[in-house]
């Protein structure tokens, strides 16, 4: 064991909150975070208040340790050597770039970490780097901009696109915009940026565009995206044939030459899965374009893939269930993406914390019965009296430890946790709502009546 006696008594009780502190301490080390905003910012630079004291003051909100930027301020005053009113002007300053680095920067890190560990999740398609990618919009934030407060409509800070890696779990980039209206097709130019050759991207209609599309291909990347309707011109090339069937569908697969935005056209596959029920809005079928090679993966191979898809909705419930990445309160677009891409990097740090536990336990185990709401609940409720037992100066150590090393102490701290403690509970198969008819012309009921009422018809 690489910690001292002073750790040792967190690490029996809840050696899951250490392992979150130290890696968060390793990714996000004060040096390090300095250095990144001094290499990419280009407007907003440093006088007292150093970035990294802001990454900390929000990360504290982010994971729930308190409520609002005001209350981690006031616990924290007598180490910020500015005022609040400060704090708000560096957070509304912070540049769009910045943020998206320090996604990038922990990705970069921990996911050297993840493989000294042997903590990845088995790829999904061998021989490919799979990308999921999809977009976010930030939830409505609170009226208190003077330009917001005559508003009946919500306010909008922000949007993003994510890019999740499924071996790993991280999210290794985000490309962000302060205008809450934007949309997929308007990031274009820099959400192809973020893709290399041999790159297998994973996305929904709204990414189908004939240039994202042919800019893929361009590169030496591959895509399995779901076809938008109006956004793609194409022609058959050859017949229709049915090539089996997969979870309560029938699989087609059809040629087809896409139209390039130069004109020219781009083969690709069409994959079209017709269901035997409909799914929300009623839709029976999916089509899905591709330019795969059929060798790397059929067509009932395609249409798995693309259901890996919902990885990424998964990871954006868990960033609103268990980490506070959309902080009502912070109302100025810059400050709202800071916010959210410093809950990208808490997820990298929590990501990280379960592939130790992959590692340590197995990767079904922990897939399948850990949650990460309770993990984030321990976490949340243990953090402010962990660092009032083990001050600040303790964890530097972390900051400069070898991924090896790091790797190493994760797993041996996994051993330690107790998984009963975070058991997933699965929920039964949803119930209709009933229609709400009764006490329509009330404004409000008394739950204890209706309840005596209810158990005076039952009694015999």
């Amino acid at each position: 064991m690489l910690l001292g006696r002073i750790f040792e008594r967190f690490a029996a009780e809840s050696a899951i909150s250490v392992m979150t502190r130290g890696v968060m301490q390793n990714a996000l080390s004060a040096s390090a975070i300095d250095a990144l905003f001094e290499q990419t910012a280009e407007h907003q630079y440093t006088r007292e208040l150093l970035f990294s004291t802001l990454v900390d003051l929000v990360s504290v909100v982010v994971c729930d340790s308190r409520r609002s930027v005001n209350a981690a301020y006031q616990a924290a005053a007598d180490r910020i050597p500015v005022s609040l009113t400060s704090v708000y002007n560096k957070l509304d300053g912070v540049e769009p770039a910045v943020s998206s680095a320090l996604v990038r920067h922990t990705a970069s890190r921990l996911g050297v970490t993840i493989e000294s560990m042997g903590g990845e999740l088995p790829p999904l398609l061998p021989g490919y780097r799979v990308k999921i990618i999809d977009g976010n919009h930030f939830a409505a934030t609170e009226r208190r901009l003077k330009v917001l407060r005559g508003s009946k409509a919500g306010p909008l800070p922000g949007f993003a696109v994510v890019v999740l890696d499924p071996s790993l779990m991280l999210a290794i980039d985000a490309i962000v915009c302060e205008d809450g209206h934007a949309q997929e097709r308007s990031l274009t130019d820099a959400i192809l940026g973020t893709f290399a050759e041999r790159d297998l991207i994973l996305a929904d209609r709204n990414f189908c565009t004939s240039r994202l599309l042919s800019g893929i291909a361009e590169k030496g990347a591959y895509f399995v995206i779901r076809q938008h309707a109006a956004n793609l011109a194409w022609e058959p090339v050859g017949p229709r044939r049915r090539c089996g069937r997969v979870d309560g569908a029938t699989v087609f697969e059809q040629q087809i030459d896409a139209r390039r935005p130069d004109g020219d056209t781009l083969r690709l596959r069409r994959i079209t899965i017709e269901l035997d029920a409909p799914i929300r809005k009623g839709e029976t079928e999916l089509h899905i374009v591709t330019n795969l090679p059929v060798d790397d993966a059929g067509a009932i191979a395609v249409a798995a893939l693309y259901r890996n898809r919902w990885t990424l909705e998964t990871m954006f419930h868990d960033l609103a269930r268990t980490l506070n990445g959309e902080v009502k309160t912070l109302a100025y677009p810059k400050a709202a993406v800071f916010c959210f891409c410093v809950a990208l990097a808490a997820y990298n740090v929590l990501s990280t914390v379960k592939a130790a536990l992959r590692a340590k336990h197995g990767h079904d185990k922990i897939e399948d019965e850990v949650s990460e709401y309770y993990v984030a609940d321990e976490i949340s409720g243990t953090y402010r009296g962990m660092m009032i037992a083990i001050p600040e100066p303790e964890w530097k150590g972390f900051e400069s430890i070898r991924p090896d090393a790091l790797a190493q102490l994760l797993v041996d701290l996994a051993g330690r946790v107790k998984l009963a403690r975070f058991r997933r509970h699965a929920r039964g198969p949803k119930k209709p709502v009933p229609k709400r008819t009764r006490y329509t012309t009330h404004t409000h009921i008394s739950t204890a009546r209706l309840l005596a009422k209810s158990r005076e018809r039952n009694l015999p």
